[in-house]
C-alpha cells in the first residue's frame, strides 16, 4: 500500500510500447527537450522487445492507471570488475508525484542491481532539475563532481 493506493511495479511488455513512448515524450517536455525526441513505437519495439535487447523498463501503476517509469540498461566498470545500471529514465507523471512512486520504482532498480551482482546504479539529472536532485539527495545519493559528461552524437560519428 502507499498513500492509501495500490502501488505495483512491472517489468514492461511489448503491449505497453505506447504508454513507454507516452511518458518519454512527457519527460522530454518537463525537460523542455520535446523537439529531441526521435524515437517512435517502432524503434521502441525493434530495441526494448526485439531479437537484441537494449533495455528493459519498469512501469509503475497505482491503482491501476500507468503512474510512471524507470527505463535502464546495463553498463560495466572496468574498475569493479563487474556489470552496473544505468538509469536513462526515472519519470512519474505530475499527477503522482509526492506519492513515494519515484522511491519505489528507484528501490526496485537497487533490487534488480543486487540480484543481478552490480556493481552500481549511475544516472544523470539536469543540473537545473532542483526537485529530482532533493529527491536523489535524500536517498544518499552523491553528484559525481569531477565526472564530466561527454557525447557523441550519431552525426558526427563519421567526421
Amino acid at each position: 500500500m502507499l498513500n492509501n493506493g495500490k502501488l505495483f511495479l512491472r517489468f514492461a511488455e511489448e503491449k505497453d510500447i505506447p504508454v513507454i513512448l507516452s511518458l518519454i515524450k512527457e519527460l522530454a517536455e518537463y525537460e523542455k527537450l520535446l523537439d529531441e525526441v526521435r524515437v517512435t513505437e517502432e524503434i521502441l519495439k525493434e530495441n526494448l522487445f526485439g531479437k537484441r535487447r537494449y533495455a528493459e523498463v519498469i512501469i509503475a501503476e497505482l491503482d491501476g492507471k500507468t503512474a510512471g517509469q524507470a527505463l535502464f540498461f546495463h553498463n560495466f566498470s572496468t574498475f569493479l570488475g563487474k556489470p552496473g545500471i544505468y538509469l536513462e529514465d526515472l519519470y512519474v507523471k505530475q499527477e503522482f508525484r509526492g506519492k513515494g512512486i519515484g522511491k519505489a520504482l528507484l528501490n526496485k532498480i537497487i533490487e534488480i542491481a543486487k540480484e543481478r551482482d552490480c556493481g552500481r546504479v549511475e544516472w544523470v539529472v539536469l543540473d537545473w532539475n532542483k526537485p529530482a536532485i532533493s529527491f536523489y539527495k535524500k536517498l544518499g545519493a552523491e553528484g559525481m563532481k569531477d565526472w564530466l559528461v561527454y557525447r557523441l552524437n550519431n552525426d558526427k560519428f563519421n567526421s
